[in-house]
């Protein structure tokens, strides 16, 4: 009878993770050394094509235009978000706790829907033109410096929380003997405060780029009013163009993965240089004090900042969904139901792709919790010998790009031999399902390693002293003390995984067309009002049943 223990477990868990994540990257690469491999050709590839990067005009400004965007963003969002951090770790004032507000709302919105939101603002007929009359806003916006700055407005969020987290504590005592001796507050920050910080400062730096880099939604968005190619849109189009250019697609993904693995080596080797344990050094809480006369300063200034980042794209959205006609300004005349009603109809079309995206989501969150809770038990209580693989494994897919991760599984589940195994997932929504786990399982894990150490290892020998099996332990006494983080684990998922217009745009079956691609869709054909109002709606859906299903859980535990 098979009996799982915990090193058999590691290898399921190991397994897994292969199937899921490991493969599919490795198949990017593989199809560039040999190209055709997976369709039953056995070729060695040209190496030479990985140059043409160089000499063809599309590719090389692809890759100039991600390096652009990825290194303005991180040099800009990084010093934003350590200054909106220091600030905040500084000083109380009025309207901080909208700003922690504000920041995890971007972390959570897709990108392509704050995108949106700007390109409505900022077209040429759009908000910014026909309201206040800003004439300049387009020509400042649709250019290399303009998509910096909205790029960085929408990723300074990683930046801020990594250095927020590293002040929550401080080494006084040193801060204090320096002040002793004469130095002033700016000179004590230079010289003790900031070099404790640079662990966390280059951690969320390597956060940033790798998420820009790797962005679809920006440059997909933007696609029907500006041209800028980066590595994610022009892999995405090479999918999209006659014939499928896999070559194309394989040269730019092997460019992007590059290109993010060299960013993490980076920060590993930076941070193995800089590592400052301080927190037995006579650290203590860091605690913001009054910020005096410059409260009402501070207030007025975040509450400026909170209007440019969440009041212009979102707030775009839901005005642009209750207009007519988009140069036709905020008027009696122009304000219409229209774009909601026309959300209901030709047959449901858009509201069947929003029934086919929870169902995605709910699936991927339901399986994911699976997989991402047995990664959790043997990264927190195993000693199998691969747990730095799968730890590494588990968290992969944060930073390779959905576009990528999509073209993997094209790769992996597109030949020939696997049809007879009934396992040619390929234009099928079963593939959409995978790699929605696959890009859940960095969340849930975290979720699931956190609760998790809460739990004594202790509770679970003592279980199984008395004969309980691995799984009876971890049903009886590991899911009962983790109900809560399971289920914020669960709904994290669900809602990622509802608006993932990367990987929906790469694997989305014929005539399944899944609810972010319709929304994309229907921006790329110019209909804003239709886009934004089955934005407002899908959101409001995906909002309604997270807080449904909370309810219900509170009730239930609060009558247990």
């Amino acid at each position: 009878m098979f009996r799982l223990t915990n090193e058999r477990l590691g290898w399921l868990v190991s397994i897994a993770l292969l199937i899921l994540v490991l493969y599919p990257l490795l198949a990017v690469v593989i199809q560039v050394l040999l190209p055709g491999v997976f369709f039953g050709n056995w070729v060695i590839g040209d190496l030479s094509l990985l140059l043409e990067i160089f000499k063809r005009p599309l590719w090389q400004k692809s890759l100039e235009n991600s390096l652009l965007l990825g290194i303005g963003t991180t040099l800009i969002g990084t010093l934003l978000g350590g200054v909106l951090a220091t600030v905040r770790s500084t000083w109380r004032f009025p309207t901080a706790g909208l700003l922690d507000a504000a920041v995890w709302l971007l972390l959570i919105m897709p990108s392509f829907i704050l995108a949106q939101g700007w390109v409505m603002f900022s077209a040429q007929q759009g908000l910014a033109v026909n309201l206040f009359g800003w004439d300049w806003v387009p020509g400042a916006v649709f250019q290399p410096a303009g998509l910096t700055v909205i790029m960085t407005l929408s990723k300074f969020p990683l930046a801020y929380l990594s250095m927020k987290a590293a002040m929550e504590w401080k080494v006084q005592q040193l801060s204090d003997a320096a002040r002793l001796g004469g130095a002033s507050p700016i000179k004590v920050w230079a010289t003790i405060q900031a070099p404790l910080l640079l662990p966390a400062l280059l951690a969320g730096a390597a956060l940033v780029f790798m998420d820009t880099i790797g962005d679809f939604g920006l440059p997909s968005s933007i696609a029907a009013i500006y041209r800028f190619p980066t590595l994610p849109y022009s892999i995405y189009s090479a999918l999209y163009t006659s014939p499928i250019r896999f070559d194309m697609a394989g040269v730019l993904s092997f460019y992007l993965v590059l290109l993010i693995s060299v960013a993490m080596l980076l920060q590993f080797a930076a941070m193995r240089r800089s590592r400052f344990d301080f927190m037995s050094g006579g650290a203590v809480p860091s605690v913001p004090k009054e910020a005096g006369k410059y409260r009402w300063l501070l207030a007025a200034g975040n509450i400026v900042f909170l209007l440019v980042i969440i009041g212009i794209p979102i707030g775009s959205s839901l005005m642009m969904s209750f207009m007519q006609a988009q140069g036709g300004g905020v008027k009696a005349e122009n304000l219409t139901l229209a774009n909601y009603a026309a959300l209901f109809d030709g047959g449901f079309q858009l509201l069947h792709g929003l029934g086919r995206s929870l169902m995605i989501a709910a699936s991927a969150a339901v399986i994911g919790l699976v997989v991402g809770l047995l990664v959790a038990f043997v990264l927190t209580y195993s000693q199998f010998r691969f747990r730095r693989g799968i730890e590494v494994l588990s968290l992969v897919t944060l930073a390779v790009p959905g576009v990528v991760l999509g073209i993997g599984y094209i790769f992996v589940w597109n030949q020939r031999w696997l049809e007879p195994l009934g396992l040619l997932l390929y234009g099928k929504p079963a593939i959409l399902v995978l790699a929605a786990i696959a890009g859940a399982i960095p969340v849930i894990t975290r979720i699931m390693v956190g609760a998790m150490a809460k739990v004594p290892q202790s509770f679970l020998h003592a279980a199984g002293l008395q004969g309980d099996s691995l799984l009876r332990r971890i049903r009886r006494i590991l899911l009962p003390l983790m109900r809560g983080a399971l289920l914020s684990a669960g709904l994290a998922a669900f809602g990622a995984s509802v608006f993932d217009l990367a990987v929906n745009s790469v694997l989305f079956p014929p005539n399944y067309i899944t609810f972010p691609v319709a929304i994309n869709k229907s921006f790329e054909d110019m209909r804003f009002g239709y886009a934004s109002a089955a934005t407002i709606l899908g959101g409001g859906v995906v909002v309604a049943i997270i807080l449904v299903i909370e309810l219900l859980f509170r009730r239930k535990e609060a009558r247990s």
